[in-house]
């Protein structure tokens, strides 16, 4: 017992009773209950009464009373209540006292971990292979950190491995991603992660014979964690592998998404989607957005100015909040014409003078002519970069376009 003074013993008492939320019982050797108190109210046991069995007032002491030892745990019992409780026996003379100590916020984070593990295992074989690559990569880090003081020479010899895992990474990231088409419609695209992994993944397949799925994720951060995420949710799309979905409603497929990938269960991490089902037969995109820019419909032929209309759609980031809607939105397009799908790294971007590129630059870019021999794609690459001056763009660069 820790000799401390009194006031000393009770601050300490006082803020386990805060933290912990006691309650205790007192058990005599005939299993009558003979005293309660503290707060029973919040573990579900507030109706039961002294003088009466106990075991009959609190069905889980049924088979541990007498105590065959003590002190005595009973780790993480659920109460009356669905509280979660330490439940210790101290045996006192002929009577047993029972102390219930709060831990229902260790059971959920534990809950949570183990729901993590199992969200985990659900990943397909390809982002196996990549959590294998990378967790490899972080283990051999971590350990080149603590030899660092030892040998500085191995230190950057590991760190060489593992850039060339890291390149082997985004090799892996890229091979994933579509090929461009030419026909029935020529699709396109330029992807620039800032880093080795972005954030940023996108895909497009033909849902069936007359319906073309095309989408855009943007998951926020950068790196290992943010380019897991991006990666899950494309191959989710391009596998349709949403229980119970309609991939051919936007507003479906991103409330299912939602759903799917929470942020408490994805690391704390959410992203935006853009996603759209043109239908060849009539020209008619209807489309959704989870807190995703709205795409760009440039009407008219390439090598002519065009009109730009934003298709506008509302709905909060996938992940943020089980609670989000989403809706559907149309519009028909009509060649000649071009739709491009894009993240924000596109036009949020820094000059060298700290202002911001104005969205109507970036728009006016986007309706300009474009000459034969000339790629479209390429010359918003190439205006991103001369706006922002020196070194690398801040935030991915990824746009898609579709042309009709």
């Amino acid at each position: 017992m820790l000799d401390l003074p009194a006031r000393i013993s009770d601050s300490l008492v006082q803020r386990v009773h805060a933290q912990r939320v006691l309650a205790h019982l007192a058990v005599d050797d005939g299993q009558q209950l003979v005293q309660a108190g503290g707060n029973l109210a919040y573990y579900g046991l507030a109706d039961i009464q002294p003088g009466r069995p106990a075991c009959d007032q609190i069905p889980f002491l049924e088979g541990l009373l007498p105590l065959a030892e003590t002190p005595f745990l009973l780790r993480s019992m659920e109460m009356p209540s669905g509280r979660v409780a330490d439940v210790h026996f101290f045996a006192d003379g002929s009577t047993v006292w029972i102390v219930l100590l709060d831990v229902s916020t260790e059971h959920e984070e534990a809950r949570r971990v183990q729901q993590k593990a199992y969200d985990m295992t659900l990943l397909s074989q390809r982002e196996a292979r990549l959590i294998e690559q990378l967790e490899s990569a972080n283990q051999a880090l971590t350990r080149t950190h603590r030899e660092l003081a030892a040998s500085r020479e191995a230190l950057l010899r590991t760190h060489e491995r593992l850039q060339q895992e890291l390149r082997e990474a985004e090799r892996y990231v890229r091979a994933i991603l579509p090929e461009p088409l030419s026909q029935p419609m020529r699709v396109d695209w330029r992807f620039v992660p800032s880093t080795e992994l972005g954030g940023d993944s996108f895909g497009y397949h033909w849902v069936d014979a007359d319906h073309f799925a095309l989408y855009l994720i943007d998951v926020c951060g950068h790196g290992v964690g943010a380019a897991l995420l991006s990666v899950a949710v494309a191959d989710t799309l391009r596998s349709q592998a949403l229980p119970r979905t309609n991939f051919l409603r936007p507003a479906e497929v991103l409330g299912a998404l939602n759903q799917a990938y929470q942020m408490e269960r994805h690391g704390e991490l959410f992203c935006t989607v853009w996603y759209g089902v043109y239908h060849r037969g009539t020209g008619r995109l209807r489309y959704a957005s989870a807190g995703h820019p709205p795409a760009m419909l440039v009407s008219g032929p390439p090598e002519a100015p065009g009109e730009c209309q934003p298709l506008k759609a509302s709905g909060a980031c996938i992940g943020i909040s089980p609670a989000a809607r989403y809706g559907d939105q149309y519009c028909t397009l009509r060649s000649p014409a071009r739709l491009f799908v894009f993240s924000d790294g596109t036009y949020e971007i820094t000059r060298p003078d700290g202002a911001m590129l104005a969205f109507s630059d970036f728009t006016d870019m986007l309706a300009r002519p474009v000459c034969d021999g000339q790629s479209g794609l390429d010359r918003m690459l190439d205006f991103a970069r001369e706006v922002h001056g020196p070194g690398v763009l801040e935030d991915d660069f990824t746009i898609i376009e579709m042309g009709l």
